[in-house]
């Protein structure tokens, strides 16, 4: 499977070589990585232009590396979307790659490098759609490089974009809502691994997890023992298990405050990494938001 995937890269690095702008228009089909940027940009990009996305519902993009019908679809697609900040960190030398022949837009590139959250002096925490008027930045950039792209579609992309800007706006309201009815003790958010700080950071809760912003380290001892500490003292009612990520650390969490006389709950499961399905009202980003939020609500308020 190896040798498949180099020689399909190699017959696209080949046609790349051919690469012509002017003809970009003809390609109707944009690529994304995960399934969040997938929504967003079908909710603004031109009607005639399809969307397709690399990872589906429930799949982790930090651990997720490219199949040999990934490559052939990015070989075919007129642009690739990608969130940057190394989130589809097993993706990234495909990207150096292609980088010189096709056309990428990439959500970091139109947010101010002064509200991301750094974890290193040269690494920021990727999980940037959970501010909501962060995300917003990467998208007004997405929709000024589709227009750079489609200028036959301007109004068309504006008059999109515009529409869901006021929907976005509205969801950053409601979230505000929904945490201000958490009283203030209470809010505390325990998740699998750390996505939610860029949420903490813009509506006031505080944000633990037992793994890293990265799902691929394994969380150690000292992770769950310090976790565990936190919520027998704080004497926090709920933590939350996440759709793209194991729950299995977050159990032996509940079974350590267990044995020690506290009765911690699973407060629902969150949307982290990947939209949810339809069924599970999480099949859009908005809808993704206003489920994890509500959960939230619900669970910190006691009424699991």
């Amino acid at each position: 499977m190896f040798r498949w995937l180099i020689l399909v890269f190699s017959i696209i690095l080949v046609q790349g070589c051919k690469f012509d702008p002017k003809v970009l228009e003809q390609k109707d089909l944009i690529v994304c990585t995960t399934s969040i940027i997938g929504d967003v940009v079908q909710q603004i990009a031109p009607s005639h232009v399809r969307i397709e996305t690399l990872m589906g519902p429930g799949i982790d993009p930090h651990l997720y590396e490219a199949k040999p019908s990934d490559v052939r679809k990015m070989g075919d697609a007129g642009i690739i979307i990608h969130n940057g900040l190394h989130l589809e960190g097993k993706l990234s030398k495909l990207f150096k790659r292609m980088i010189s022949h096709k056309r990428m837009i990439s959500f970091e590139d139109g947010m101010n490098k002064n509200q991301l959250i750094h974890l290193t002096s040269h690494h920021y925490d990727p999980h940037v759609w959970f501010d909501v008027l962060l995300w917003l930045q990467g998208l007004i950039h997405v929709k000024e490089q589709l227009i750079h792209f489609y200028p036959k579609y301007k109004t068309e992309i504006e008059q999109n974009f515009n529409q869901y800007e006021t929907e976005l706006l509205s969801l950053n309201e409601k979230i505000k809502d929904l945490m201000n009815q958490i009283p203030l003790n209470k809010r505390v958010l325990i998740t699998s691994h750390d996505a939610f700080h860029y949420f903490g950071k813009a509506y006031g809760i505080e944000v633990k997890a037992i793994q890293g912003v990265s799902t691929i380290i394994e969380p150690g001892l000292k992770s769950v023992s310090l976790l565990v500490n936190t919520i027998l003292n704080r004497k926090i009612p709920a933590i939350f298990v996440e759709s793209s990520v194991s729950s299995k650390a977050i159990k032996s969490v509940i079974e350590v405050c267990h044995s020690k006389g506290w009765e911690v709950k699973i407060g629902g499961t969150l949307f982290s990494d990947a939209l949810g399905s339809e069924e599970e009202k999480a099949g859009t980003y908005i809808d993704m938001i206003t489920k994890n939020c509500q959960t939230i609500q619900k669970a910190l308020n006691n009424g699991i």
